[in-house]
């Protein structure tokens, strides 16, 4: 009887067992769940700014002489702002007229949201050639006659007499500067130094009396320096009279020593 009864209890559990086997079948498969979204695609990232470029940066000629111009020339794109040392701002394209006093150097800086280029160029100034020199007018040089004539006083003696008196001596020290001059102008110059005498005795005794006057004058310049080579004597007695009138006052301006060019 307990066997049966045990028998009798599994096969009760059996068929419970069997039973929520078949129920757990028969359950509705749970739908799987969905996959995430997929990301959103990343927005593209903007596309660089381009550097500003300079397309021409230039000056004509390169080459000046101080106090002539030259001109600047450019053209740039992509720039903000565009600026030249020495120049300042100016626009993207353009030209300029320039005019250093010496080498220069120019350089255009161009500014932008992608960044700064920059450029350079060289003006060469050379000095301006010196002005042709012009020789000072040199005065114009007395003929020997002239400088003779206008430089040289007479010297006046007493009656029959060929010394030179003080007044004598006196114009004499200034007769001879005066040659110094005249014979640096006229190096191969000669001046003659003429007696002569007033009216009174022979005219062979005059004669006479007019060389010891110039001779003695000739004397006294070659004292003071003078070359005797370049001094002639020559008596006209009493033949060239400066004054024709028979008085003492007419006679003392012809008893003299008289310079003239030779």
């Amino acid at each position: 009887m307990l066997l049966v009864k045990s028998h009798k209890q599994l096969s009760i559990a059996l068929l419970a067992l069997s039973l929520s086997l078949f129920a757990v079948g028969c359950k509705k498969k749970a739908p799987a769940p969905p996959p995430p979204p997929a990301p959103a695609p990343a927005a593209p990232a903007p596309a660089p700014k381009p550097a500003p470029a300079i397309r021409s940066f230039t000056v004509e000629p390169g080459s000046i002489t101080a106090g002539q111009s030259a001109t600047l020339s450019w053209a740039v794109e992509n720039a903000d702002s565009v600026n030249i040392s020495g120049i300042g701002a100016v626009q993207s394209t353009g030209n300029r007229s320039v005019s250093p006093s010496s080498t220069t150097t120019y350089r255009l800086t161009a500014t932008g949201p992608g960044g700064t280029t920059e450029r350079s160029v060289t003006l060469s100034v050379s000095a301006p050639p010196p002005p042709p020199r012009q020789e000072a007018p040199r005065p114009a040089v007395k003929s020997l006659s002239e400088m003779v004539g206008s430089l040289l006083a007479d010297v006046y003696f007493d009656y029959d007499k060929s010394d030179v008196r003080e007044d004598g001596r006196s114009i004499l020290n200034r007769n001879a500067e005066a040659l110094k001059q005249i014979f640096a102008a006229h190096p191969s110059g000669v001046v003659t130094i003429e007696g002569h005498c007033d009216e009174r005795g022979s005219a062979e005794y005059n004669l006479g009396l007019g060389d010891r006057r110039s001779t003695a004058t000739k004397d006294y310049l070659v004292n003071l320096g003078i070359p005797a080579g370049q001094l002639k004597v020559i008596s006209y007695g009493n033949e060239k009279p400066t004054c024709s009138e028979s008085n003492e006052s007419c006679w003392q301006k012809n008893r003299r020593a008289h310079f003239s060019a030779n």
